[in-house]
């Protein structure tokens, strides 16, 4: 594998992802991630997303993607209810995919489409569950089927913080007996994030996703360190809520409210095979900015990873503006006072990091840290705590 070595990339999607990812691939660094082609829900989203970042072929359906030799690996940067069948096509056509979390979700796909809302946030939980873990297990099946990767675009695993983590914890020979992660911030003003059948959920799948994917992944490589087998989850305890609901209390309110029929809260106690814990935690509730973080404490070891916000940089500001136009970090709303301009969010947040390893995947023929297993793995808790939270007790997996 030579240092030019690039390998093709089409993206599927034009948003806040897919801009994600355009950041991220040309900077990866031995092997090369080249966009060669895009496609979008819309021709001018996807052309404005080709004039933007240099794409040499826009397209105007998926299959015209798939059909181009240069795109090597297809990166999905969809919506939830597209990422099976835009999986599953791909893979058919001899690519390797990269899915976002979650890798699937409920969203009524075994309804009428022109089922109302409620019927879909109404499914009993036990039915999601069947559902989405088997959709996650036919993407799964299908990549190994055609001999192609199904990577698992999960940032939490490659950030800095958490890989190095890894090593120590993994150095220290230790146990690491109580986990505990979260994502929260002040809500996704987006009216699709406020609906069950677009997200397959709230904060939970949203958010708490991301430390739950980052657990079972710590345990899975101490497992493997210590026994030769992997730490695996064996049940679940889950409470969620709409905790907005609760502002209209007040004078005024600065979370995001209107949530429809998803939680903006969500919180689970994870048991793992080897009877240690993992609590993961989700919430649109948190004002000042975007606020990730991990804490590992081990039978001779404590850890704590801070993906956002860190203190890499600190400004201060008495108005907001002072700044010009200057972005300070994701959820931020001012620039006045104290704040944590993060010099790399895509470095420090691990997407950076995660590209590289997919392109690099790819060419060295080698498997992702983070693949559909795990994705799969991350559907099958998220959707047991969704049980259990309906059901009032501990689940089982």
């Amino acid at each position: 594998m030579s240092e030019t070595t690039s390998v093709g990339v089409g993206v599927v999607g034009a948003g806040f992802l897919a801009e994600t990812r355009a950041r991220c691939y040309p900077r990866t660094g031995g092997v090369r991630g080249r966009i060669v082609a895009v496609v979008s829900r819309t021709r001018e989203s996807a052309r404005a997303f080709g004039e933007r970042h240099g794409v040499d072929h826009v397209c105007q359906e998926l299959d015209e993607l798939l059909a181009l030799p240069e795109v090597q690996l297809v990166d999905l940067c969809v919506p939830n209810h597209l990422h099976r069948p835009f999986a599953e096509a791909a893979a058919r056509a001899g690519k390797h995919v990269v899915c976002t979390k979650p890798l699937t979700a409920y969203v009524g796909q075994d309804l009428p489409a022109e089922a109302p809302d409620e019927a879909v946030s109404a499914t009993p939980r036990a039915q999601m569950l069947e559902l989405a873990v088997a959709d996650a297990q036919a993407m799964v099946d299908t990549a190994k089927e055609h001999g192609v990767q199904l990577m698992y675009g999960e940032n939490w695993v490659y950030a800095p913080s958490i890989r190095r983590a890894s090593e120590l914890h993994l150095a220290s020979g230790g146990v690491a007996l109580e986990m505990r992660g979260w994502e929260r911030h002040n809500g996704s003003h987006t009216p699709y994030s406020k609906l069950w059948r677009y997200t397959g959920g709230g904060a939970l799948i949203r958010l708490a996703a991301h430390p739950i994917g980052a657990m079972l992944h710590l345990k899975r490589a101490e497992g493997l360190a210590l026994d030769g087998e992997p730490v695996r989850p064996v049940a679940v305890s889950c409470e969620v809520a709409d905790l907005s609901i609760a502002a209209a209390r007040g004078s005024s309110t600065h979370v995001a409210t209107g949530w429809k029929d998803v939680e903006n809260w969500g919180s689970c106690v994870i048991s793992f095979s080897d009877g240690t814990r993992g609590v993961a935690l989700g919430s649109d509730n948190q004002l000042g900015g975007m606020e990730s973080k991990l804490e590992l404490l081990g039978s001779n070891f404590h850890l704590k990873c801070n993906l956002s916000p860190n203190d890499l940089l600190l400004s201060y500001a008495p108005e907001d503006g002072v700044f010009g136009d200057g972005y300070m970090m994701e959820k931020a709303s001012t620039q006045a006072g104290w704040n944590t301009p993060i010099p790399s969010e895509d470095w420090s947040s691990g997407h950076l990091a995660m590209c590289e390893d997919f392109v690099t995947a790819v060419a060295a023929d080698r498997p992702a840290l983070s693949d559909g297993e795990l994705g799969m793995e991350v559907t099958r808790v998220v959707y047991t705590a969704y049980l259990s939270a309906e059901e009032g007790r501990r689940v089982e997996l």
